[in-house]
């Protein structure tokens, strides 16, 4: 873990705990032995798991930073990235992780046992039928999502959970940019106002990433987000 721990405190400006690493050895120990049974993610090999998980998700940190995370909710979050290494930088965030794989949430649920992560909820559930539920429907300061829709259909599924005065962050490649341009009008339409597009460059991965943060300025229609399966296919 040392070439991890300088390489987030060189790209985020963090100083790790040894707890905090022990923590993230743990996870990743977790992550590989389940991967051996079940295809949680496609990278297997300790050196890119630290880089393109660990590293990745603790970018969100540099669009975080300085802003409640009291309640944050992270859609489509897979085997708990980023949410679950944000939670443990974070020890005081309440965390909802939304996975409708079942595989995935189980996961979630060992690495949250098995860490003894307090104040963290493993959803198995679609994030439109979760941005209709009372107890979720914007009452988050942050939504976030790594790799799970282009930007007109994520909007969709973010800003509902998120109350007015907080932010959505999509963690995006290459295309985040040009994804941003054709989402504008919907990211409106939802109650949202994009604040910014952070460039964000991984040691030895030569393409580029972006942290996309877009402001909740207005309440959310109640219309939306439409049934499960609709925004994928009928974009706004």
């Amino acid at each position: 873990m040392n070439i991890l721990e300088q390489q987030i405190q060189t790209l985020i400006g963090v100083r790790l705990t040894r707890r905090q690493l022990t923590a993230l050895e743990q996870y990743e120990q977790t992550l590989l032995e389940w991967n051996e049974r079940f295809n949680l993610t496609a990278i297997r090999d300790t050196e890119t798991v630290r880089v393109k998980h660990f590293l990745d998700s603790f970018t969100c940190l540099m669009a975080m930073r300085d802003t409640p995370t009291d309640r944050v909710v992270d859609v489509g979050t897979g085997a708990g990235f980023p949410g679950l290494v944000l939670r443990i930088v974070i020890p005081a965030m309440r965390l909802t992780l939304v996975e409708s794989v079942g595989k995935k949430a189980d996961f979630c649920r060992h690495v949250v046992g098995k860490l003894g992560l307090d104040g963290v909820e493993v959803i198995q559930e679609r994030a439109e039928s979760l941005g209709q539920m009372p107890g979720h429907r914007e009452r988050y300061d942050w939504a976030v999502a790594r790799a799970v829709a282009a930007m007109p259909v994520l909007g969709e599924y973010l800003l509902p959970l998120v109350h007015v005065g907080g932010r959505m962050l999509a963690m995006k490649g290459e295309n985040g940019p040009a994804e941003t341009q054709t989402a504008e009008k919907s990211l409106r339409l939802l109650g949202g106002h994009l604040r910014q597009l952070m460039p964000v460059t991984l040691p030895g991965v030569a393409e580029e990433r972006f942290l996309i943060v877009v402001d909740k300025v207005a309440a959310t229609p109640s219309k939306y987000p439409r049934r499960a399966g609709v925004p994928a296919k009928k974009p706004l």
